[in-house]
């Protein structure tokens, strides 16, 4: 399994005029195939009487990757927009480029700038983010203890995510596996081996940039 990947943060959208034709590039980020449908479907409802709707998506799940000249020429629209999302190493989004034509033909090589930028703008409006692999972890300690762990989790970059003060303290937290081995045993030195983490799952994470 990749420990990280890169995908997009927020769904955004950005626009520019080329010869008098208006692209408006669109970007979602998306777990599978069905959402990115939906949204394709959504922006073609919204913009019926845009000259071409061209998209493209990649899902992680299943290594789907697909893109749609929609009426422009062949190769022109739709590769150009999975080229750059692939070159970004952007997954599990959707990117729509509308068009609204001009009137003056851009010629094949400008079809491809102008859909190369339209999704360039698109995946920096939305903002390009890693997701990390991270394991989910729980402790148990006392209060004495409480200050110098809740201070060890973030030296080894973890991040408390819970904090539930009762009879001890339970802390839910995750970390980056690799850091893992050491954090355990900084941990053992720091409560004299009376504390120990629990690994309970594992998921991916946003990391700080």
């Amino acid at each position: 399994m990749n420990m990280s990947y890169k995908t997009i943060e927020n769904e955004a959208q950005d626009e520019f005029v080329e010869q008098k034709s208006k692209f408006i590039g669109y970007v979602r980020p998306v777990k599978t195939e069905e959402e990115a449908l939906n949204f394709i479907e959504k922006k073609k409802k919204y913009h019926w009487d845009a000259a071409h709707n061209v998209y493209a998506y990649i899902i992680r799940d299943k290594g789907i990757q697909r893109c749609s000249d929609d009426g422009e020429p062949h190769g022109t629209a739709g590769v150009p927009v999975l080229d750059v999302m692939n070159k970004s190493e952007v997954t599990d989004a959707v990117v729509v480029v509308t068009r609204y034509f001009g009137g003056i033909l851009l010629g094949a090589g400008g079809l491809v700038r102008a859909y190369t930028r339209g999704t360039k703008i698109a995946l920096d409006a939305g903002g390009i983010i890693t997701m990390k692999s991270c394991n989910i972890c729980r402790l148990s300690c006392d209060y004495n203890q409480y200050g110098k762990i809740s201070g060890l989790i973030p030296s080894f970059g973890g991040v408390i995510d819970n904090t539930e003060f009762g009879a001890n303290v339970i802390m839910d937290f995750h970390i980056a596996p690799e850091v893992m081995n050491k954090f355990e045993k900084q941990l053992a030195d720091a409560t004299s081996g009376s504390v120990e983490a629990e690994i309970i799952d594992e998921k991916f994470f946003k990391m700080k940039s």
